[in-house]
């Protein structure tokens, strides 16, 4: 079979390397890099990602697939610590003493907060979608929790939408946050950065002779006399990875739209830590980002001869014009930071950044199959309650299953 495949990040790429040995592919990215969020900067001499990433140690499809790429025994594993930023100060919320010391939260609040990590591991999530994530913890934890801890959490995952997003979401997040130990949590890291994923997926799709068109975006879909075309040409079937509704807009079926939401992540390097050790720093005083990522309180500093840190928005619409003027200006004024203390500096926006699991999420996610192509992607349910790279290569590898087996009740 001939085979279309709109979309360059790493579910279409992971969908390509599986169908490439037996089929004809053709592979689309409208920019000029693929990885989609997975795409990196090289700078200096070193790659970062454009977006700060990090896997869990559950994400065995991820595991599996830096093997096959022989990546192996480039995973590393590193404890991290998390933080508030609260009236102008840093509070570290790792150890029990420090947790105990957070003036945010009673005795009794960090009881009840205890008891409901606990239960987030054990509880059904098909019964918290339909349910607000605020509400819950309003109701069942009290309002004070909710805004001096779980509402800097919300803000810097979804910003303007946090109101929105189910209580699912929020029991996977604590679930999947908790590998931790005394001093904080496990995370693991490709050594020398996850441009090796795009690069091996690359090279190898091209090496068994599919076509990989970079700055090629498609702009029309139809089905013409059996058959599907891709800006006019025909291909037994497709596979697209863009948002369900931008695919309608060029020729797509039409489906119930998935909320999406933008991120505006700005990569700064620095001459020192900020953040006192800290790697994930919420922001709970007013900011026009909603957390600050210290890379190199993760990795360390020595690998790039500078300290990185990331600076993470998210917005529903148009982002702010001056968006990367007021965080920067911000960051320095919050932070004692002079502008010589700053090396460079980069901002990425990307307005179909990832899903918003909002209320009633789960019944919008489509099946594979529809009226002959196929749809897989950060909107796929390996990626519900939560977006991953594990979800999205399990997307790929799903939905190349479905068309290599030919038959429509294999496509979930």
């Amino acid at each position: 079979m001939k085979i279309g495949i709109i979309g360059g990040g790493l579910t279409g790429l992971v969908a390509g390397s599986r169908l490439v040995h037996e089929h004809e592919v053709d592979l689309f990215e409208k920019m000029p890099c693929l990885g989609g969020c997975l795409s990196s900067y090289n700078v200096n001499g070193y790659w970062i990602e454009k977006y700060y990433h990090h896997c869990f140690s559950h994400d065995t499809r991820l595991f599996g697939l830096i093997d096959e790429l022989g990546l192996s025994g480039k995973i590393e594993w590193k404890t991290v610590t998390t933080g508030y930023f609260v009236r102008n100060k840093i509070y570290p919320l790792n150890t029990p003493l420090q947790i105990l010391a957070y003036p945010g939260l009673s005795l009794i609040d960090k009881m009840k907060l205890g008891l409901f990590t606990f239960k987030a591991k054990k509880t059904s999530l098909v019964t918290l979608d339909d349910i607000p994530a605020d509400q819950y913890i309003i109701e069942h934890l009290g309002k004070n929790i909710y805004s001096s801890f779980f509402e800097p959490l919300l803000k810097s995952k979804f910003g303007e939408r946090r109101k929105d997003v189910s209580a699912a979401w929020l029991f996977n997040r604590v679930a999947i946050r908790s590998d931790r130990g005394i001093s904080g949590e496990h995370l693991g890291y490709l050594k020398g950065g996850f441009h090796q994923i795009i690069d091996a997926l690359e090279r190898f799709i091209e090496s068994k002779g599919g076509r990989i068109q970079k700055r090629t975006p498609v702009s029309s879909v139809s089905y013409r006399n059996g058959a599907w075309e891709i800006n006019g040409t025909r291909y037994d079937t497709i596979i697209s990875t863009i948002p369900p509704q931008e695919l309608e807009k060029i020729g797509g079926p039409v489906l119930p739209p998935i909320p999406y939401q933008g991120a505006a992540c700005m990569i700064l390097a620095i001459k020192r830590d900020v953040t006192g050790g800290i790697y994930w720093l919420n922001m709970k005083d007013p900011a026009p980002y909603g957390a600050v990522v210290a890379h190199t309180n993760f990795i360390p500093a020595d690998r790039y001869g500078e300290h990185i840190v990331y600076l993470a928005s998210y917005f529903s619409g148009m982002v702010h014009p001056n968006l990367d003027a007021q965080m920067l200006k911000d960051f320095c004024t919050r932070f004692s930071l002079t502008k010589d203390e700053i090396h460079w500096h980069k901002m990425a926006v990307d307005s179909w950044a990832g899903p918003v699991y909002t209320t009633g999420y789960r019944s919008l996610i489509p099946s594979y199959e529809q009226r002959g192509l196929f749809l897989a992607g950060m909107f796929s349910r390996t990626n519900y309650p939560e977006r991953s790279m594990e979800g999205s290569i399990r997307a790929g590898s799903e939905v190349a299953d479905c068309i290599r087996s030919g038959s429509s009740n294999d496509c979930p």
